[in-house]
């Protein structure tokens, strides 16, 4: 009769706890309801309003549409050109800076000192019209960097050093590949400029000697390398002859000793120095090709550009979306003035 009551306070207790979850899960249910109830409110709401204002934002697209027409026919044609670079040496960076103070004597409108930088004339200078340069993200390129800093530092510092926060921390100066590109009003204005962009980094003083250090580095890992090459095959051939002579012997036990080992354990590890030394040689072979100069260009400015075309840069559509948006925004406007001065406290 003791344990009624206890068994009856556990089951009260249980029960309580069955409605608070209950109710928890109502109440989550109620509110994701209450969200899709909210967006398809919006939703009615933002059809109504373009219903019922449909002449006026049709209008306004029309009159934009024929005010951009008639600027677009007006315009200069532009034309594009780009190019494809790969920095070394940590140059990226003083690149971008160049693009972008030319890009800076642009908005300036400067032809004269942008004449004297490209060897150009004031009226070829006068058709530049943008500079701009930005990267070709790939993740095998943050991946790839992060590999090479694991292998460059010690355990315990590339354990405390993450992906995530590796990734977090790469830069667009630090992608592999960039773009260049110019936009001018002069389409044969193109081919001159390629060379005045890489030569203010090539003939910058602290990259060619940086240049210059790292492929003498390279060649004298490179002649190293090959060296041991030769003196591995020389040795290999040494074990092989002499196997060859182990086995002509008809005695299966006598074994020849070279360092305290088995001439087939000597033979094994030599292949594998070798192939060891073959992979590090790859390895100096293509820092050799990829990074014998301070910049690698994979193709140059085009000599005649191509049309800058495209729906998002025309201005018949620019502006008549610039038109629309305005009288959105005006319809507004006047709905909250209306709803201010019918609002009772």
């Amino acid at each position: 009769m003791s344990n009624n009551p206890k068994n009856n306070d556990e089951e009260i207790e249980i029960g309580s706890l069955f409605v608070i979850l209950g109710n928890g899960i109502q109440r989550f249910f109620n509110f994701i309801a209450s969200i899709f109830k909210s967006f398809f409110h919006f939703l009615i709401k933002t059809l109504l309003f373009l219903k019922k204002n449909a002449i006026k934002l049709g209008v306004a697209a029309i009159v934009g549409g024929a005010i951009g027409f008639i600027l677009e026919l007006n315009k200069d044609q532009h034309y594009g050109a780009d190019m494809l670079v790969q920095p070394n040496f940590e140059s990226s960076r003083q690149l971008y800076n160049n693009i972008k103070y030319y890009n800076d004597l642009v908005k300036q409108e400067d032809s004269i000192l942008l004449a004297k930088t490209f060897k150009i004339s004031t009226t070829e200078a006068a058709s530049l019209k943008k500079f701009e340069m930005f990267p070709l993200k790939s993740e095998n390129d943050i991946i790839t960097a992060y590999d090479e800093l694991i292998l460059e530092v010690d355990t315990l510092t590339a354990k405390s050093y993450s992906f995530d926060k590796f990734k977090r921390a790469f830069t667009d100066y630090d992608y592999k590949t960039h773009q260049i590109q110019v936009k001018a009003t002069d389409k044969n204005v193109f081919g001159s400029l390629s060379g005045v962009i890489i030569s203010s980094i090539v003939e910058n003083e602290y990259f060619n000697k940086v240049k210059n250090l790292n492929n003498e580095n390279l060649n004298r890992t490179d002649s190293l390398l090959r060296k041991d090459l030769v003196q591995t095959d020389a040795l290999l051939a040494v074990y092989k002859s002499v196997l060859l002579e182990k086995a002509k012997k008809d005695n299966a036990a006598t074994n020849i000793d070279l360092g305290g080992k088995s001439s087939s354990t000597k033979e094994l590890e030599l292949f594998q120095t070798k192939r060891s030394l073959n992979e590090e040689l790859k390895r100096v072979t293509d820092d050799k090709s990829g990074k014998s100069e301070v910049i690698n260009v994979i193709s140059k400015l085009q000599s005649h550009g191509y049309k800058i075309t495209g729906i998002s840069k025309n201005l018949g559509f620019q502006i008549a979306a610039l038109c629309v948006s305005l009288m959105i925004l005006f319809l507004l406007l006047l709905q909250l003035n209306n709803y201010l001065k019918n609002y009772k406290k």
